[in-house]
């Protein structure tokens, strides 16, 4: 018998508001709750975008966690990198046209930061799982295009690279396709797993609990 076994089964939830990490965990195909966490997320004092990312994903996933104790919980949080300048969501149009002239012709790293609670059993893990991009030189004129035409004001650097924002870019570099979209995946995965809350498991519960209310 493992430690867990006798523990309620726990349900997974999203600490995160963002449409875009909710439609990444939609991908595995398995419920899940969204919660939203009350958390400062003013960054501290010369602190690095390396170690505010992490900070803010594993602060989101223990205020959910204290709503939710016996569930497995998500926190996750992105920070692109400018020379160790950190570039947050612009939020409006002026904001982003500022940070798309300081990005063009740049490399800069995201760093997409994910944390793993689970309360009943203590677990608490945190990566970082960063991501190189390269924007090639951009002109005024394409600045001003790409940002009518996406509106990307919700996503650090205001780099939407799911939709028209790879026009900017000239390469990414990421162990995780996902993690610039602002969920890691693979890491999402592996992390669930050691929580013990596997995917597949739980995407074989789903699928079995649909055929047995199909039956007459």
């Amino acid at each position: 018998m493992s430690k867990t076994d006798h523990l309620p089964r726990p349900t997974l939830v999203l600490g995160s508001t963002s449409r875009y990490r909710k439609e990444l965990l939609q991908r595995l195909g398995t419920p899940f709750e969204v919660a939203a966490p009350d958390v400062d997320e003013t960054p501290r004092a010369d602190e690095s975008p390396a170690a505010l990312a992490p900070r803010l994903a594993l602060a989101k996933a223990r205020a959910i966690a204290r709503q939710f104790p016996h569930a497995v919980v998500i926190g996750s949080d992105q920070v692109a990198d400018l020379h160790g300048q950190p570039i947050g969501k612009p939020g409006n149009h002026e904001r982003a046209t500022a940070q798309l002239r300081m990005m063009s012709g740049q490399a800069l790293v995201f760093h997409t930061a994910l944390a793993v609670v689970r309360r009943d059993t203590g677990f608490e893990r945190v990566v970082d799982v960063p991501v190189r991009v390269k924007f090639r030189t951009l002109s005024d004129a394409e600045i001003e295009t790409y940002l009518r035409a996406e509106q990307p004001y919700d996503c650090a650097g205001s780099a939407k690279s799911e939709g028209l924002g790879v026009t900017l870019l000239e390469a990414i570099e990421s162990d995780d396709p996902t993690a610039l979209i602002g969920l890691p995946l693979i890491q999402t995965c592996a992390l669930l797993r050691e929580a013990g809350w596997d995917p597949l498991i739980e995407l074989t519960r789903v699928r079995a609990g649909q055929s047995d209310k199909a039956r007459p």
